[in-house]
């Protein structure tokens, strides 16, 4: 039986970071992501860029050159206070903002203080948002979830190297096949004075064959590619109409079909 349970590269486990509100201690952070491989999403509100506490405008698209940008709105604010025509603005006003500085279309978010609505959920799809993340953790390395409203697994002060342990411990199970999503504020770090867990972490987390290190939309964009393949009802041929190559399982089999490929199996 075919399953959707490979990643980029037939591997079974992803890793994604995901950090809020583009502050100046965003720098360090990224220096030791790069150091160890590990890649991140950053979502960053462009109304505020320049001040004292944040990265600059100018700056953006080489600090987070290997990792995404992604939406945080202008100002920050409760969405779901706003008019829909104010929460359209927010969104796409800072989604044109960041393409401008960074080169490249932005397709990701993440909700200001995790709030938000079914009328915002809306507004925020029709501005080309393809995920927002919340900060409702689930403690756990499921992949059952609304894109549009991303759980993540943890906050990286919730017990981050025990969770680390614990998904590593699920490279001793073949079935399993996880998720592990950090997500966080750089300035933390220097508040808490615990830079050396996410370094830590990092090291700890660092060079598996069996992890793919992902940003949060390479993963959207993987899952979604995945999602779409073409298979008959006898599961014998899979046609792939993306342009991405993709991996699944059949009877524990890891099978890649490249994109445009038509495979009998």
């Amino acid at each position: 039986m075919i399953q959707f349970d490979r990643y980029k590269y037939g591997k079974k486990h992803i890793l994604t970071m995901s950090y809020d509100d583009g502050h100046a201690e965003d720098r360090k952070l990224v220096e030791i992501f790069n150091k160890y491989g590990i890649k991140g999403t950053f979502h960053i509100n462009s109304g505020t860029l320049n001040e004292a506490e944040t990265v600059n405008k100018n700056e953006i698209k080489e600090l987070y050159a290997q990792h995404e940008v992604a939406v945080h709105t202008i100002s920050h604010p409760h969405l779901e206070r706003l008019p829909i025509q104010n929460v359209i603005q927010e969104v796409i006003f800072d989604r044109q903002n960041l393409e401008h500085l960074c080169g490249y279309p932005v397709r990701g978010m993440s909700f200001p203080f995790s709030t938000y609505n079914d009328d915002v959920l809306r507004a925020v799809n029709s501005c080309g948002i393809a995920y927002s993340r919340t900060t409702n953790s689930t403690k756990n390395f499921s992949f059952l979830m609304n894109f549009l409203a991303w759980n993540p697994t943890c906050h990286h002060n919730d017990e981050l190297i025990a969770m680390g342990n614990k998904f590593l411990d699920d490279f001793n199970f073949p079935w399993r096949s996880d998720l592990f999503y950090v997500w966080g504020h750089s300035y933390e770090f220097s508040r808490d004075n615990n830079w050396i867990l996410i370094e830590e972490f990092c090291k700890q987390m660092a060079n598996h064959e069996q992890v793919w290190y992902a940003t949060n939309i390479e993963i959207i964009d993987y899952i979604n590619a995945q999602r779409n393949l073409r298979i008959t009802v006898d599961n014998k041929t899979i046609y792939n109409p993306s342009v991405q190559t993709v991996w699944v399982s059949n009877d524990e089999e890891t099978i890649e079909i490249k994109g445009g490929e038509t495979l009998n199996l």
